[in-house]
């Protein structure tokens, strides 16, 4: 069987105001992680609707493997409005089919032969997922890659459900944002960011944090010390999916071995050009592409 890279979580539609494209941070993380050439897959439900029809003939056009049983619950969906620069905010529906994820023989199969794993909270908002997701990691083999990354996303969290996750995961991605509400719930004493990631990399024993800092830009923690990148200046046409595929990018240069440093570099510059695109799965070109050749 393959070794997989596997997105596991929601999956979506973000409705925006001049259209419907699929979403979901799990899928777009396979989806860039795809287009490295890795085995990718996402995981997840869909809804005996439509939209449900609707996702799966997408990921099949997008080339983009996908396990997601199909369940009496509506397909998810999450209404998306831009501010004047292109950053998101969201209405995420609730009772979805992505809140009820079976842990099928088929899911377990592909965590048994899973190289790295991704996950975030908001698909852990409902028992039945959170569930899943937790079987599914506790399922991977010793060396697999964990990310979690953490999305935090309106009150679809908790101190439980981050530290659950932070107990399973080797990697920690946390945005500037996220990393202020977790210092509060964890109560930690930091004098900034970095000293409450450092933190976490301690207690958790992580192999790295990654904070990124919107256009400012983003450092790498490992146990070893602190680098920092900054943001490229591009022109945004939206800021949907540029974590995934910094998270995506990542992962797949630490699977080709590249060291963390030039891993982070790659991050950057796909995150950077994702921001430059329409929608969370444009098409990277070439000279992204060949970066882990």
């Amino acid at each position: 069987m393959k070794q997989y890279i596997a997105g596991i979580g929601e999956a979506l539609w973000d409705l925006f105001p001049e259209g419907a494209k699929l979403g979901g941070a799990p899928a777009n993380f396979a989806f860039h992680t795809s287009q490295f050439g890795l085995p990718a897959i996402a995981i997840s439900s869909l809804g005996n609707d439509e939209l449900g029809d609707k996702a799966e003939a997408e990921f099949q056009s997008k080339g983009l493997e996908y396990l997601m049983p199909r369940i009496e619950k509506p397909t998810g969906v999450v209404n998306v409005t831009l501010d004047n620069d292109g950053v998101p905010s969201y209405e995420i529906c609730e009772g979805v089919a992505w809140d009820n994820i079976p842990f099928t023989d088929e899911i377990a199969e592909v965590a048994k032969n899973c190289q790295a794993v991704c996950w975030g909270t908001l698909s852990q908002r409902a028992q039945q997922s959170r569930e899943t997701i937790n079987k599914f990691i506790d399922s991977t083999p010793e060396d697999c890659i964990k990310i979690f990354d953490i999305n935090l996303r309106q009150k679809f969290y908790s101190k439980e459900i981050i530290e659950e996750s932070l107990r399973r995961c080797n990697i920690l991605k946390i945005n500037d944002e996220e990393i202020a509400i977790v210092a509060e719930l964890f109560d930690l004493k930091g004098k900034n960011h970095i000293e409450n990631c450092k933190t976490l990399l301690k207690n958790y024993d992580l192999r790295y944090v990654v904070l990124t800092c919107g256009t400012e830009g983003s450092y790498l923690l490992t146990p070893n010390g602190v680098s920092f990148h900054p943001t490229p200046k591009v022109d945004v046409a939206d800021t949907v999916g540029a974590g995934d595929s910094f998270t995506a990018a990542f992962c797949a240069a630490l699977l080709a071995d590249k060291f963390e440093g030039e891993a982070h570099d790659i991050a950057v510059e796909v995150s950077a050009y994702v921001c430059t695109q329409a929608g969370a799965m444009p098409t990277l070109p070439d000279h992204l592409r060949n970066k882990l050749l």
